[in-house]
């Protein structure tokens, strides 16, 4: 199994996939107990729900499921949101707050699958970001994510369709999150929040570097919006996906014509 999947294109957009994956090795199987199995926390069709919205785009997605390590989790372990429940670099329970192993990961193993999983996610991340900053003067990654609108160890109440997350504006330009704001909201059959619960996670943190040309957003889907339900066997509604892709592609395709307006490193 290819730890990372590629697609190299010539826009100034890199999407980021980091939890679409859903290879477990055979050890790592073994440890995870029924309920771990399930790997209910995916960001299932995210890649499919992604495919061809704009020509040109860099693709990079990990194929390995968050249970094996999660790579949008600080590597030395911090948390990303202190105070709240969470889950960390390699997830101790699901979403839920229920246990996932049968006998938890020692140190020694999960510093080798950040070794041979997190580490090489995160190399190419990087060199694509290099690449196509190379040809622009600019990059911008759009970091893809989906989860459950209804989760109470998380949250409380429903999410919001669309959440946007530049934690608290640090991690771009305004204009990129304007656009995006603005989009989102005049999908009327949709809500939307800036910076709320999901603010942006590990990944679009360390990348958001706006003064250096490294522009990062991250956009959390509550799969209601493309699921026919939030729940096992997680099937892609063609119905569903038709609504939704044309906003993703107007996004997609407006922070590519503002680019040249943000310009290069400051």
């Amino acid at each position: 199994m290819i730890p990372v999947s590629v697609q190299a294109g010539k826009s100034p957009i890199v999407l980021g996939m980091p939890h679409t994956g859903a290879y477990v090795p055979d050890d790592v199987w073994k440890q995870l107990n029924k309920n771990g199995r399930k790997l209910t926390d995916t960001d299932w069709h995210i890649d499919r729900l992604y495919a061809g919205l704009i020509p040109e785009a860099t693709t990079v997605k990990a194929n390995f499921h968050r249970y094996v390590i999660d790579a949008n989790r600080d590597p030395a372990g911090g948390s990303l949101y202190p105070g709240q429940n969470t889950t960390g670099l390699v997830p101790q329970t699901d979403f839920n707050g229920q246990s996932i192993w049968q006998m938890l990961p020692s140190d020694s193993e999960i510093k080798q699958r950040c070794a041979t999983f997190h580490a090489r996610y995160h190399y190419t991340l990087k060199s694509e970001l290099e690449r196509v900053h190379a040809l622009h003067g600019i990059a911008i990654l759009y970091d893809c994510h989906s989860i459950r609108s209804n989760i109470p160890f998380l949250f409380d109440g429903t999410l919001p369709d669309f959440n946007i997350g530049t934690n608290l504006g640090s991690t771009c330009d305004d204009k990129f999150e304007t656009e995006t704001r603005t989009i989102c909201e005049k999908a009327t059959a949709y809500s939307t929040t800036t910076n709320g619960r999901f603010k942006g996670g590990w990944t679009t943190r360390h990348y958001g570097q706006p003064t250096q040309g490294i522009h990062a957003i991250q956009m959390e889907l509550a799969q209601s919006t493309y699921l026919t339900n939030e729940a096992a066997p997680w099937i892609f509604d063609d119905s569903k996906s038709a609504q939704l892709r044309p906003h993703l592609a107007s996004i997609l395709t407006k922070l590519v014509a503002i680019t040249p307006s943000v310009g290069g490193p400051q």
